[in-house]
This record gives C-alpha cells, structure tokens and sequence, in this order.
C-alpha cells in the first residue's frame, strides 16, 4: 500500500470547552493520568525542540519529572545539544503525542535551568546505575564504539563503589514555563478538537482553534 492511502479516522471521543478545567496544568494532570492508566509506553515521554545559532531546529525524547504552576521539569546533561542551545535561545517547545487515546499536548515556553538544590534531591533519587551513567556519559559528544562508552561506564562504578555518588557539576534540571498550551483531540472526517491556552491577567485564556 502506498504511504499516502494510510489513514484512519479518529472516532474515541470529542472535547468541549466544558470540559476543560481553567487552569491547563490541571488539564494536563488530568490527561497524563489518564495516559498513565490506559498503559501507554512511557507516557511521560515528550519530545523538546530546541533551536541552534542558525535557527535549526533539533528534537529528542525527554521524560517529564514534574509538573506544576511553575512549569513542566526535566533533567539532563548541561553540557549536551540540548543544554547548549537552550543556553542561548530558551524558547522551546514540548510536545506528548498520545496515540493511543489520539490525543496531542503541546507546550511552548521558555526552559530554564534550576537550582542545585532541587537537581540534587531528583538525582539522590535515580537508581545507581542511572546515576553512573551520567558521570560516564559525556551527552552528545562523539564516541567511536558503544564498548568505549560501557568501559567508560565500569571506570565511573569502580570509582564510585563505596557509598553515595555526588551530583555531577555537568548536571541540572530544567524547568520549561508556559506561554502557551494546547489539547488536542482527534476528531472524525479531521475536524479535531483543538483548545489553546495563553496567559492571561486574570488567569488564562482558552480558544478553540481551528483544526
């Protein structure tokens, strides 16, 4: 079959403005958990784009680690691409495509880096190994074999073998606060239910928007 004959109609369910909750970080609460008990793989995935000095683009998948009123958080090496752009654009944007319920989240905002109080008490939390892995790491430079990269690994748990492994000083949270959030819902014959929320003074404004 020819790519262009792929397609399938979105039938699961619709979105109303009543159901929006005003405030969209409780919206998004709402849909993670319920991304969350539908099983999806990795629901907490989302993909962050960032932009370099020429503005090109570039995208991964991160992991969302918090969400509140100050912003969506993830975590990651300072000194990475990602990290690296961010240093000098913070405007991103965060995207959750949840296929399976044909719903989208995407976020745009500016990414700052937290403090090393809050970066230490999530990194206290990884499991060890995750923990050597971002001292054995150095994100996004080359390395010609992955058997570098693993004998890196067995030099960073040989040096930390006995007791509690310190907080690289290449390492930080970064906390993504929105200027804008969208929901989306798939909807029949691609009339999908898009709702946006932008800040407003008195709290936040909500449109529909065209699909």
């Amino acid at each position: 079959m020819a790519i262009d004959d792929l397609r399938r109609e979105y039938l699961l369910a619709k979105l109303q403005r009543s159901d929006l909750a005003d405030n969209p970080i409780e919206q998004f609460k709402l849909w993670l958990q319920q991304a969350i008990d539908c099983e999806l793989n990795d629901p907490t995935a989302m993909v962050l784009s960032t932009v370099d000095q020429s503005n090109c683009p570039s995208q991964r998948i991160v992991l969302l680690k918090d969400a509140s009123d100050k912003g969506f958080v993830f975590y990651t090496n300072s000194q990475s691409q990602k990290a690296q752009q961010i240093a000098q654009n913070p405007m991103v944007s965060l995207h959750f495509p949840w296929h399976k319920m044909e719903r989208q989240v995407a976020i745009k905002g500016v990414a700052e880096k937290m403090g090393i109080k809050e970066t230490l008490a999530y990194f206290a939390k990884r499991p060890r190994e995750s923990q050597i892995a971002a001292w054995a790491s150095q994100q996004s430079r080359p390395v010609k074999t992955r058997e570098l990269l693993v004998q890196q690994f067995e030099k960073m748990k040989a040096r930390f073998a006995e007791g509690e492994i310190p907080l690289p000083d290449f390492w930080s949270g970064y906390r993504v606060k929105p200027q804008s959030i969208e929901f989306w819902q798939g909807g029949a014959h691609r009339l999908h239910d898009r709702f946006v929320y932008t800040p407003s003074e008195n709290g936040w404004n909500i449109e529909r928007l065209m699909p």
